[in-house]
């Protein structure tokens, strides 16, 4: 069988040597979990100090297993598009394109950003390795389908396409898919023709859109239905959180706040308080912003100085946070402060539901004991992001989550599956944006007589932004899945975010190249999309956060 020139082959075929290069890269990653292990083990605990020492080594195991796990994926994604009868031409062109394009990255080297990349003698294995890896029969045949016969015929079929809802079947269901097009359509009459112009004016979400996206339900996706809520899983929150970003990632990310605040209540509130702000949070009556971050400790949230000192009926908190997104037009804060300073660590944290005052660029913080200031960015707009200093600020002492102190850090810990679901979910969103950007331009920009769509190293580009956000679609809805199933999935969310924000950075990079020059203009939405890409890889966990806690994981099961 050969893929070099054309697809030869037949759907079964090319699944089952996805398959078996699956199971030749399980024992690949097997091989190198056990060679880092030594490099950071001693005495048969992983050493902190080797650990960091390794760091190059470790993040690239995680980065390697996460590749491991998007082929997975796309493995499973291909066989059950063929068990329904939806591989077609262009979803087998997109398979076979994702795996040679990864399979070849995991042989000669995995780009951990655009500077740093990981190869397997970095991992600790022999340099033969990737030689005997290429070897393998399906990985060599999968590896010759990503040819530039097959990219020119995938974006033959794709440039027709230009502005279609999707570029091959995403294998939702029909629910889903129903759902999908209700948000592309919101998003399409009420925020495409805007997004630019807020972005520009770094201006806040009119509430009326805002409004509207409570009616339908955005905010309210995964909340039970007791509690006012749709009652869904994490999978429609990937496809909402999509669709509303590939439109403007500050729409897509007003229902980030929601979900944070409305997982904290559901896992560690109290009854009283799952009645009382469950219903508002759905209906969108109050807006919910979370407020964790504190100067000079980022990911750091042990070091977190914030204080909350109960007096009586109250609390009142005193300290700095930063970074804190919507908070001027919030009508309730997820905050985390230190109610016991002699609990060092994360055991003295206690998370708060503090009541505020809606405010305005005027007056933004028209309560007592608060103050702050905008911090200006060059995207991720709409909301924007503040400093903000308490002092004595209060809490009603019955806003205490759960009624007890010192649970803060665990209850905030349960949050992180979904919270890097929906970011991974926002990346596929802004990934897609920047290929609709790229073909649209390419396909009307005419440069020596013909659209520059033609020219195959930009056909080649958008042909491998459409195959990477396959891949992260579907690493992302497999995590999604699996916190629906009640399994533990911080290893999945964690891999899909890692992955889907280094694409989304990819696609807008190259969407501006692709623009040339204009894409380099304000005036052009593409600028805006990288600004807004680029966050990505640093909120919800940098990526070099990420990596660590996914390399940890790994290791932890080596032994």
């Amino acid at each position: 069988m050969s893929l070099a020139e054309n697809n030869t082959a037949t759907p079964e075929t090319l699944i089952s040597a996805a398959h078996d290069a699956v199971g030749v890269l399980d024992q690949l990653l097997g091989e190198a979990r056990m060679a880092v292990d030594r490099m950071v083990r001693v005495d048969g605990r992983i050493d902190a100090v080797r650990l960091e020492r390794q760091q190059h080594a470790a993040h690239g195991l995680a980065w390697l297993a996460t590749y491991v796990e998007a082929l997975r994926q796309m493995a499973s994604y291909g066989e059950r598009q063929q068990s329904a009868g939806r591989f077609g031409e262009i979803e087998q062109l997109i398979f076979q394109i994702a795996f040679g394009e990864y399979l070849s990255q995991v042989a000669g080297g995995i780009p951990m950003n655009q500077g740093e990349f990981i190869r397997l003698s970095d991992l600790g294995l022999p340099r033969s390795r990737a030689a005997t890896l290429i070897a393998q029969p399906s990985v060599a045949t999968l590896i010759d389908g990503n040819s530039p016969a097959a990219r020119a015929r995938l974006m033959e079929l794709l440039t027709p396409l230009e502005g279609a809802s999707s570029y091959g079947d995403i294998g939702l269901d029909e629910t889903l898919e129903a759902f999908r097009e209700e948000m592309r359509r919101f998003a399409g009459d009420n925020v495409v023709p805007h997004a630019h112009e807020w972005h520009l004016a770094n201006e806040y979400i009119p509430l009326e859109v805002i409004g509207q996206m409570a009616e339908l339900g955005v905010f309210g996706l995964t909340i039970p239905e007791e509690y006012g809520g749709l009652g869904l899983g994490k999978e429609s929150m990937c496809v909402v959180s999509e669709e509303l970003s590939r439109a403007y990632i500050g729409v897509g990310s007003l229902g980030t706040r929601s979900e944070i605040a409305a997982e904290l209540i559901l896992a560690g509130g109290t009854r009283e308080q799952k009645e009382k702000w469950l219903p508002l949070i759905a209906s969108g009556e109050i807006l919910p912003t979370a407020v964790f971050t504190e100067p000079n400790t980022g990911s750091d949230l042990a070091s977190l100085k914030t204080r909350a000192v109960r007096e009586g009926d109250v609390y009142k908190i005193t300290g700095n946070k930063t970074w804190i997104t919507h908070p001027v037009r919030a009508d309730v804060m997820t905050l985390l402060a230190r109610t016991n300073p002699d609990d060092k660590g994360y055991r003295g944290l206690s998370m708060f539901l503090a009541e505020k005052p809606r405010g305005s660029d005027e007056d933004p913080f028209p309560a007592p004991g608060m103050t702050g200031g905008e911090i200006e960015v060059i995207g991720y707009r709409g909301m924007k992001e503040y400093e903000i200093g308490f002092d004595g600020f209060e809490v009603k002492a019955e806003n205490l989550l759960g009624l007890e102190e010192g649970q803060g850090f665990k209850q905030l810990m349960q949050t992180f599956e979904s919270a890097r679901i929906q970011t991974a979910a926002r990346a596929v969103g802004v990934a897609q944006s920047a290929m609709d950007l790229a073909l649209r331009y390419a396909t009307e920009r005419v440069q020596f007589g013909k659209q520059i769509v033609a020219f195959p190293r930009v056909a080649d580009k958008i042909a491998l932004m459409a195959t990477e956000v396959m891949i992260a679609r579907q690493i992302t809805y497999f995590a999604a899945r699996e916190k629906d199933e009640g399994r533990r999935c911080d290893l999945e969310a964690g891999m899909a975010k890692l992955l889907a924000a280094r694409i989304a950075w990819a696609a807008a990079d190259n969407a501006v190249q692709i623009h040339g020059g204009n894409g380099f203009a304000e005036e052009y939405p593409v600028s805006r999309v990288l600004c807004d890409a680029r966050i990505l890889n640093i909120f919800e966990g940098a990526a070099e956060i990420q990596a660590q806690v996914i390399a940890r994981r790994i290791l932890e099961g080596a032994n």
